[in-house]
Formats: structure tokens, sequence, C-alpha cells
């Protein structure tokens, strides 16, 4: 029987969706508990499965069971199937009601509390039913992850030097990192500093471990100062915001998240030059999925609404 027979008559997506379940569970007798159903008709639909592809798919060993060479095979195309399928239905329900639907979006905190909530602002005034999902995602590797496992439909951030090939790409504009303190710092009217000026001052600055971290501590060091500075508090974006505003700190922040972020309390940009270049930040999608209504118009929006931070030379 030729493979498009075997997969039209034989192959069952019921079949497909217990083996993605037998593999994430680890057993079969695990999967069976979370499908509420017996192990035999879990093992019953492996091995129809497996009859209809023409190889055994499943490692059977004393820890459980693991996915073979064909297995993981025909898991990476269940994946897409199962991905492209809800695709479908969300673009039955937008047809139906084009006021709903869903958008998973991944990006870093200064996007996640700058531009995100805008754009959603604006697009959810004409589509009052249109729901989104927004995780947190700082590394190139963690982008790349969730988008191939289809739990974003898009990605928003800093765009790596070269995008793996199975990835699309779009610039939007560049960023770049500014020193900012409270309106009422000492700091705030002076014309002309320099970064070793504020060195002894108390600073609050994102977690080493981060990108945006790294580049601080470049920044420093490039400067010839040590870091971190003594009595530095690390913390996300919405903590040393307020602390800047309300102490005599300084911080360091992503210009679009001055630009962008609508509820920011009151800060003053130091003249401060900082010996790190702009970056670019752009969307990142996977070329292979084609993307839902929602998506569509939330990429739309986001053009729009950074328009004018992309005129800005880098």
């Amino acid at each position: 029987m030729l493979l498009r027979d075997r997969i039209g008559r034989r192959m069952k997506l019921q079949d497909l969706h217990v083996l993605m379940t037998v593999v994430q569970a680890g057993s079969m007798a695990k999967a069976a508990a979370i499908l509420s159903t017996g192990q035999p008709a879990i093992s019953r639909s492996i091995a129809e499965l497996e009859h209809a592809v023409g190889v055994r798919l499943l490692e059977r060993n004393r820890q459980g069971v693991t996915p073979n060479e064909y297995g993981r095979a025909l898991l990476d195309g269940g994946l897409a199937v199962f991905d492209e399928l809800r695709q479908a239905v969300k673009r039955i329900e937008f047809i139906a009601d084009p006021t709903a639907g869903e958008v998973r979006i991944g990006c870093n905190q200064a996007i996640m509390c700058g531009l995100v909530p805008i754009v959603f602002g604006q697009l959810r005034r004409k589509y009052p039913g249109i729901t989104a999902h927004v995780t947190a995602l700082t590394t190139a590797t963690q982008r790349y992850r969730e988008l191939r496992e289809r739990k974003v439909d898009l990605v928003i951030g800093r765009m790596p030097g070269s995008v793996d090939d199975d990835i699309a790409a779009e610039g939007l504009f560049y960023d770049r990192m500014v020193v900012v303190t409270g309106s009422q710092n000492r700091w705030a009217r002076r014309r002309k500093i320099e970064l070793a000026d504020l060195a002894e001052e108390p600073w609050s600055l994102p977690q080493l471990d981060s990108p945006f971290g790294s580049l601080i501590a470049d920044a420093f060091r490039a400067t010839g100062l040590k870091f971190p500075p003594k009595g530095v508090v690390f913390g996300p974006h919405q903590m040393f915001c307020t602390l800047v505003a309300s102490d005599p700190f300084i911080s360091i922040i992503p210009d679009s998240l001055l630009r962008f972020g609508r509820n920011l309390p009151p800060l003053k940009v130091l003249p401060v030059k900082l010996p790190v270049p702009p970056w670019p930040i752009g969307i990142m999608t996977l070329k292979s999925r084609a993307p839902s209504p929602v998506t569509q118009l939330f990429v739309g929006r986001i053009r729009e609404a950074v328009r004018p931070q992309a005129k800005r030379t880098p």
C-alpha cells in the first residue's frame, strides 16, 4: 500500500495523540491515566500506528518507553500536524467572530512592560474579545525552542547576529541603553556626567544572568569601573523603576521602555554616554508555521506602534 493510502486510511489522529501522550508521560500506564482509559487501549493504539507506518516506534525498557529514531520523526510531524489543526480552528473561529481569538507572545521584560501593553490595548479597542498570553523569554535558545515547539506565535526582542534557517526575522527598530534616575535626584540637573562619576552611587539593575545585565556589566568594565558596584539592588524592571523614582537610586534601562512604558514613574535621563552600541529589536516567527489572523493583526499593530521609533538612526 502506498504511503498516502497508509496515512489516509490507516493512520488515525487519535492514535498519534496517544503516541505523543505516551512519550510525554514516559509509560503506557501513566498515559492511560492521563487519557482516562485502560492500558490495553493505549497498547492497541500504538500497535495500530506502528502497523500503519510499517516500523516500530517505541523502545521499551525498565524505566518505561522512549521513542526510537522512527518514533521521533513521527512525533516531529505530529507536533506540526496538531498545531496546524489548532491554527485552522483558530481561523474558523475568527471568521465566525472577528472580535475574538488569541495570540501567544514571547518577549523580554522591557518589551513586556512597554511595547506589548500599548499594542494589545490598541488591538483590544477594536477586537475586545482577543486574548493575549505573554511569556518572558530572555535568551535566543529559549526563544527558538518556544517557537519550534509552537508554544508562542511570535517573539519580540533583541535579534541575534545570525538567525537560524527555520526562523523568519523582521527588524523593527534599534534600541539602546540610557542611564536614568528620579526627577528629584541631585544628578538630575547636571548637564555633563561620566559613568565614573556615578560609580559610588546606589544602583538598581537587572539580574546579572540576563542579556541586558551582561550589557551593563560590559559598559562598566569598558569604562574601567568595578562591576557590580557596591550596594546594588538586582531585580526586574518594575522594581528598579520604582526604586529609582522614590529613592536616590540610579539605573540603566532600554530606551524603548522609557518611550513605550506609559505607566512608568517620572524618570530623568542622565547625559551619560555608554560604550555599548545600539542593538536591533525585531519580530521572530517560525517559517513553516502559518500565522493566525490574530497574530497577523498583532504584528500589524506592532509595526504601526514602532514606526516613529524606527525612523531614529542607530
